[in-house]
């Protein structure tokens, strides 16, 4: 039976040029286009780890309906011929870990922003459709965190949700290199805004809320740099694997929302195959019942890790550490984040569903099937000096 749009119209197959394809969001929604569509997808990344599975073996019933190209958006001229063939790019590649935003602003503000014109600007000059994946952080701080502390206004969510069309962008001093990439993503924002409104670019732009799920980040010394600091999740999962503390940075106390992965991937399949509902808007995507301080995060992983493991929590689940001391100087942080739905709701019917212990479930159980094996023999061999 032929798909039909939330409008009843036939779904009409098409190529999606899906740059970024490699990574946490992209491998997902490569495996929903290829499951339960009849699309094709370019896949563009540096790496093909997360989305080999669906590149081989040729007996896979969608064999010849997605093709990993291996290039850098950066310097790579085949780009603009992947896009002019293509009915609409999907725009995932960024810099989007924290740890890297004081420390490395400049490959942030450049892989936001100026890796991004290109994107744009092919986009617009052949006419073809773009949905570009923005952040949460083009919000940056909440009025309400400018508040006295002890203020009523403070519960009042006229001050800390946020709206797409109507929330201001309030972002910390120069120094605080935290925000450069939440300016970048702005600037990058505004500029597709911009071709829209000027030359006529087809456009959606996402607003990501802290999605979760499995192949999220890496788990340091095991998939990625040792040095290296992912995101909240995984910093926690990593901890719980090594049975270590978990690192609650100046107390815990910002407060997030959490979406389950699966849920997020089906906004964005609604958006891709509804462009006249989808084109022309921003969405914000998240689950605003999802919400706890990072605190309490940390507390509900414990749990959730002593039963998908079967392990007893370690005696010290928590340990304080002051930002400068875990991301360096420059550090600054939103202390609510908290999105409006009413747009994604209205224009496209889409809600998610999953609670946060049972996204957090389904994390931890992948994560320790994953990885405890190989961090087992991490800890077991001694260090070379």
């Amino acid at each position: 039976m032929a798909r039909v749009d939330l409008d009843g119209n036939v779904i009409k197959p098409m190529t999606i040029c899906m740059i970024g394809a490699g990574g946490f969001i992209g491998s997902h929604l490569c495996e929903k286009l290829m499951s339960e569509t009849p699309h094709t997808v370019l896949a563009v990344d540096v790496y093909n780890d997360k989305i080999k599975h669906l590149l081989e073996p040729d007996s896979l019933p969608w064999n010849g309906r997605i093709q990993f190209h291996r290039l850098n958006i950066k310097n790579d001229s085949r780009l603009e011929g992947l896009i002019k063939c293509s009915d609409l790019t999907i725009n995932l590649a960024a810099i989007c870990t924290p740890a890297d935003y004081n420390t490395r602003p400049l490959d942030t503000i450049y892989s936001n922003f100026i890796d991004a014109l290109p994107v744009v600007k092919y986009c617009s000059e052949n006419n073809k459709r773009l949905i570009h994946f923005s952040t949460c952080e083009v919000y940056g701080k909440t009025i309400g965190s400018f508040l006295p502390k002890d203020s009523p206004l403070r519960q009042d969510p006229a001050y800390y949700i946020l709206k797409e069309d109507t929330s201001p962008c309030i972002f910390g001093s120069v120094e605080k290199q935290r925000w450069s990439y939440a300016c970048a993503k702005q600037l990058i924002e505004r500029l597709i805004y911009a071709e829209g409104a000027e030359n006529g670019l087809e456009f959606t732009i996402v607003r990501p809320f802290n999605w979760i799920g499995p192949r999220m980040d890496f788990i340091p010394g095991i998939d990625g740099p040792s040095e290296g600091v992912p995101r909240v999740l995984a910093c926690f999962s990593n901890n719980l694997l090594r049975r270590e503390p978990l690192k609650l940075v100046d107390g815990g106390e910002s407060q997030r929302t959490f979406i389950y992965i699966k849920d997020a991937i089906e906004a964005v399949l609604l958006m891709i195959e509804n462009p006249a509902r989808a084109s022309g808007h921003i969405f914000n995507v998240g689950n605003p019942n999802n919400e706890v301080t990072v605190r309490q995060l940390a507390e509900m992983m414990t749990q959730v890790y002593s039963k998908v493991s079967g392990e007893d929590a370690i005696e010290t689940p928590t340990i304080d550490v002051s930002s400068k001391e875990f991301y360096g100087e420059g550090y600054d942080d939103s202390d609510k984040r908290i999105p409006d739905m009413t747009i994604i709701n209205k224009q496209l019917g889409w809600n998610p569903k999953t609670s946060l212990w049972d996204l957090l479930e389904s994390t931890l159980t992948y994560q320790h099937r994953t990885y405890a094996e190989a961090i087992k023999q991490a800890i077991a061999k001694p260090s070379a000096n």
